[in-house]
């Protein structure tokens, strides 16, 4: 099931290209990968919705990749890791009950 199907089937209504931004940079490796997440990061991290967005794609493109590509699955974790910090650390209340409410 394709993520924007998967999110709205849970209530969620996809907001962003991000899916799509990481897609295509999967299939130019893992330079591609983090440069997508450094500029997606970059001009999205200050809005929430957004941010708790990327966390959620970043969140399944490890679960795509963690048997077929597992170095792919690595970076990815660590990307979700980097921004799942970020959110905790720097959202505050209802920004942050969002962030938790969706990515719970």
């Amino acid at each position: 099931m394709a993520f924007k199907e998967f999110m709205s089937e849970n209530g969620y209504e996809v907001q962003t290209t991000f899916w799509e931004d990481f897609t295509i940079a999967d299939a130019f490796g893992l330079a591609a990968i983090q440069d997508t997440f450094n500029r997606a990061f970059r001009e999205w991290k200050e809005d929430y919705e957004y941010l708790t967005e990327l966390v959620l794609v970043l969140n399944h493109k490890i679960w795509q990749h963690h048997k077929s590509r597992p170095e792919v699955a690595a970076l990815y974790n660590d990307l979700w890791k980097q921004a799942d910090l970020y959110a905790v650390e720097n959202l505050k209340d209802d920004e942050l009950s969002y962030f938790l409410e969706v990515t719970d």
